[in-house]
């Protein structure tokens, strides 16, 4: 079987770190990234590579910028190979209202959700068509879908992400290369610890899971949808636990 080759971003802890475990459990090799994290990265990757026996190459930097992801990529080619899937789950949240926000901390959010986004897929996808085969799976949210209050940007980033996935599904089909996103609820991660403990019990009794979802149940879904045919392209399906 042809060995599978995997760049995932943002995954220093969180549903990108459960994502790189998943796939080293599967024998993948892993090309993973972080922004500002690096000691966490690092200590995953030693771990993955003990546990695992896989190659993970680390890699540090901004992957809204252009300039960092095409280094990033022609580093991953030759170190591991061609990337066979990428999984675009870097993201960060911004909560306020929206007349309070500066163009800086909106740009930002842009940036690091939806233009990262953007700029892998983009470097990405050349090996793919050549190849004739891949899977892009970009992390969203619910709140793409259906917006929240207080977080406007954020929402309207994961928007953008959801009508990427769709429309770039389409545009790679013929080249047989599948495009999903996984739209999550509540999952306990770090974006979610700003909850109070009085916040996150209004919030699970809203879900009808009755609980937060946990990274490695994303993980779970990530896995499944990188391993399906590429006929299961275009999809963004909502892990809420029922919630919206």
């Amino acid at each position: 079987m042809k060995q599978q080759i995997a760049f995932i971003t943002g995954a220093s802890h969180g549903i990108g770190r459960a994502i790189a475990k998943k796939l080293a459990s599967e024998g993948w090799s892993l090309a993973i990234n972080c922004n500002s994290s690096k000691e966490e990265l690092e200590s995953l990757a030693w771990e993955l590579r003990e546990q695992f026996h896989i190659p993970c190459l680390t890699l540090i930097g901004d992957v809204g910028k252009e300039a960092f992801i095409a280094s990033a990529i022609q580093q991953i080619h030759q170190e591991l190979g061609p990337i066979t899937a990428l999984i675009n789950n870097a993201g960060i949240s911004h909560i306020g209202l929206l007349s309070d926000m500066t163009l800086k901390e909106w740009n930002r959010v842009i940036q690091t959700n939806l233009t990262s986004v953007f700029c892998c897929c983009k470097h990405t996808i050349p090996d793919m068509v050549h190849a004739k085969s891949g899977h892009i799976l970009n992390i969203s949210s619910v709140w793409g879908t259906v917006g929240a209050s207080c977080e406007v940007a954020y929402s309207a980033s994961k928007g953008g992400v959801n009508s990427l996935t769709k429309a770039l599904a389409k545009e790679l089909a013929p080249s047989g290369i599948a495009v999903n996103a996984i739209a999550c609820g509540a999952i306990d991660t770090r974006m979610n610890q700003c909850f109070s403990q009085e916040e996150r019990a209004a919030l699970c009794d809203e879900i009808p899971a009755g609980r937060f979802g946990t990274p490695e149940e994303v993980a779970n879904l990530a896995f499944s949808l990188l391993t399906s045919t590429s006929y299961l392209t275009g999809q963004i399906l909502t892990l809420d636990g029922g919630w919206q």
